[in-house]
Parts: structure tokens; sequence; C-alpha cells
């Protein structure tokens, strides 16, 4: 079955049965291995995407089910222009072993879609289904306020 979907902005035409989960279209088919496969089950939030700008686990969403434009950690900056929320995880030293990370900013960008000048409160909720097995909580959460600051002078 031929499926459509657009990712990061580019329009793919992908020849998948429609219950294949959207993390493997992206890693497998397309080449976009920034999303992480973690537990497979959406308890770490390592697949974290946006599909049409919400924070979606990639590992329990079918192709076929795809509602809208998908949106991996490959669009949200690049090594030589990092996005603004990309810089304050350097700037804060959050990244340890990296592998939670793309997942981390994912989340961390809707959220800041959503509310733009998150509590502590705010940040803890909306970040509680990705987990750090290095446990730097407290550096994502200051990026976040770092980010949210910057996005609020541009």
């Amino acid at each position: 079955m031929t499926i459509a979907l657009t990712v990061n902005g580019h329009p793919h035409q992908v020849d998948l049965p429609d219950d294949v989960p959207l993390l493997w279209v992206l890693r497998d088919t397309l080449g976009l291995t920034g999303t992480k496969f973690g537990c497979g089950v959406s308890a770490c939030g390592a697949c974290t995407v946006h599909i049409d700008g919400e924070a979606v686990r990639s590992c329990q969403v079918a192709l076929g089910d795809v509602w809208g434009d998908v949106t991996t950690i490959e669009a949200q900056g690049t090594p030589d222009a990092l996005s603004i929320l990309q810089k304050a995880w350097v700037d804060h030293q959050v990244a340890q072993c990296g592998y939670c990370q793309s997942g981390q900013i994912m989340q961390a960008a809707a959220l800041l879609a959503e509310t733009p000048s998150p509590s502590d409160e705010d940040i803890d909720t909306a970040m509680a289904g990705n987990l750090c097995r290095c446990g730097t909580y407290p550096r994502i959460r200051a990026a976040i306020h770092d980010a949210a600051a910057k996005m609020s002078e541009v």
C-alpha cells in the first residue's frame, strides 16, 4: 500500500503496510535516524516527534494513522545553525549520554509552542513522559526556561 506523508516539509510516498510504526518509517525508510527507539511502548519519550505540532510517540503511531505533517529533530536546526532551544541545551550542558535528547528537545519545543513562558510545574508536567537515564532534569528545566526567555526577545 502506498501512503503519502509530509516529513519536515518534504512530501514522501512510502510503500509499506499501514500498521508499521511511524518510528520505523522515519528511521528505516526515510533515513531520519535522529528519532530514537527507546522502549517501544511509549514510556520513555526517546521517539518523540510532532504531528501537526503535537508531540507524539512515534513508536505508537501507525503509518496509516498519521493525521498531518510530521516534524522530526532534523528540522529543529542544523549543526551550523542550532535552534534557540538546541543552543540552550548546549549552554546548560544538558546532554550526558545524549540518547534521549532528540525526544526531550521535541517535547520541549511542543511545550514552548503552546506555553511560551512555562513555569517549573508546566515544564515538569510536559516533560514527565520523557525519561533521562543520566538524570539531567534540572538542566533540562533550566534550558527550557532559558530558551523561553530568548524566544520572547525575538
